[in-house]
């Protein structure tokens, strides 16, 4: 643990914080991705699989809380709040984003047991799995405040991460360099560069979420 990863998991748990509360004050899954939520409950369930390794109660209780959280968004997204979703602009392929990590997972791995292809499925699904919400907001044309809030806190999370790997490979940890997570949330965070740029140059100053014309 250090002040990078620790910063990561609060931005992630934050990230995840925003969007229920953002689905319960609007009462409504207007702007979020429905197969984007899928996906990171995929993500969260495939690398928690082996749910009491390595034997920490905080690390339990984040895989729990990731697990839980990911499928109650869905539950608030397919129950409680289904008729108010914009499933007709939520079109990106799953079948796609599912098969490029897992043939990735096959190529790329630790060690060929199950429950490393599955950890490496995730770090790959992971990198990918914000697109379908990406390409719903260029649809939209534009996102509510706290909607752009949850978003940029999810890539703060990954960019936090980044330099948490590199504080590990330069200071030295018990656990080896992980390249396939460094280099996979290079991607990840990639994905998110245009998106912090017009949340910084809008949203931080107070202006609406809109993408240009």
């Amino acid at each position: 643990m250090n002040i990078f990863r620790f910063l990561g998991d609060l931005s992630h748990l934050a990230s995840i914080g925003l969007l229920i509360h953002s689905i319960h004050t609007n009462r409504s899954c207007r702007g979020i991705s429905f197969k984007t939520q899928l996906l990171y409950a995929i993500v969260f369930i495939t690398r928690y699989i082996n749910l009491f390794r390595p034997l920490t109660l905080y690390l339990i209780v984040m895989k729990l809380f990731f697990i839980g959280s990911s499928l109650y968004v869905i539950y608030l997204m397919k129950v409680k709040f289904k008729p108010r979703q914009e499933i007709p602009l939520d079109t990106l392929r799953l079948d796609a984003m599912l098969a490029i990590p897992a043939v990735l997972a096959l190529l790329f791995h630790f060690k060929f047991t199950l429950v490393e292809i599955l950890w490496s499925f995730s770090i790959f699904l992971e990198a990918i799995a914000i697109l379908p919400q990406m390409f719903l907001i260029q649809r939209l044309g534009e996102a509510d405040t706290i909607t752009t809030h949850y978003i940029f806190a999810l890539g703060a999370y990954r960019a936090l991460y980044i330099l948490n790997w590199i504080y590990r490979f330069f200071f030295g940890s018990k656990h080896p360099f992980d390249a396939i997570a460094f280099f996979a949330g290079l991607v990840q965070t990639g994905l998110y560069l245009d998106f912090f740029y017009i949340y910084f140059n809008k949203v931080v100053k107070g202006k609406r979420f809109e993408l240009p014309a």
